[in-house]
C-alpha cells in the first residue's frame, strides 16, 4: 500500500501552471488558482504561470518552451480536456509527449468516478514526458484540479511517497538524450 516514508527528506519540485481558456484571466481563474494553491501548500515551487487560449499550437508551443526551461520539472495544464470542438489540450499535449503515461488518465478516471459517478467518461486528462519534464493535462474544473492533485498528484510528486514517485525518476527521464 502507499505510503509516506518519513526517513527520507522532502525534494521540492518547480511547476509550472498552464489555464487553456479563451476566456479566463488570472482574476478569475479558479482551477489554476486552486493548483498553485495546493502546490504551494505541499512545498513545491510554482515557477510560471500564464492562460494560453484554447489552440492547439499556442498550447504546444507553450508546453514546449516550459520543457526547454531548466527552471521547469513539471507542468500542469488545466481546461480544454473535453468533447467540444474547442478542447483540444489533449491533442496539444500529444504534439509534444515523448511518451505517455497511460495510466495517468485511468487512474484519473478511477478517482472521477468516486466523486461524479459515469460523468467521468467525459474526461480525457492525459499526461506524458518530453524532454524530461513531465506533463499533465487536467480537466478545466476546480474540483478536478484538486482530486487530481490531492489523490495523485500531490502523492506521486512527493519522493517520499512509496514504494516508488515520479520525482525519484526524475534524473533518469532524459537519459536518451543523452546516451551516444
Amino acid at each position: 500500500m502507499s505510503r509516506i516514508d518519513e526517513t527520507k527528506d522532502f525534494i521540492p519540485v518547480r511547476i509550472a501552471v498552464l489555464t487553456v481558456s479563451d476566456t479566463r484571466s488570472l482574476a478569475d481563474d479558479k482551477s489554476g488558482q486552486t493548483l498553485v494553491d495546493r502546490i504551494e501548500a505541499a512545498g513545491h515551487q510554482v515557477v510560471e504561470r500564464t492562460i494560453v487560449p484554447d489552440e492547439r499550437d499556442q498550447i504546444a508551443h507553450q508546453l514546449r518552451v516550459w520543457c526547454a526551461d531548466d527552471r521547469i520539472d513539471v507542468v500542469i495544464s488545466t481546461g480544454g480536456t473535453g468533447l467540444t470542438g474547442r478542447d483540444v489540450t489533449v491533442e496539444a499535449h500529444r504534439d509534444v509527449y515523448e511518451k505517455e503515461i497511460d495510466a495517468f488518465g485511468t487512474i484519473f478516471t478511477i478517482v472521477s468516478m468516486q466523486k461524479i459517478g459515469t460523468s467521468a467518461v467525459q474526461s480525457r486528462a492525459t499526461a506524458g514526458v518530453a524532454q524530461g519534464t513531465y506533463l499533465f493535462a487536467l480537466p478545466g474544473s476546480p474540483g478536478a484540479c484538486r482530486d487530481a492533485w490531492d489523490e495523485i498528484l500531490g502523492r506521486q510528486l512527493d519522493f517520499r511517497h512509496r514504494p516508488c514517485n515520479f520525482v525519484e525518476i526524475m534524473p533518469r527521464l532524459d537519459e536518451h538524450l543523452r546516451r551516444k
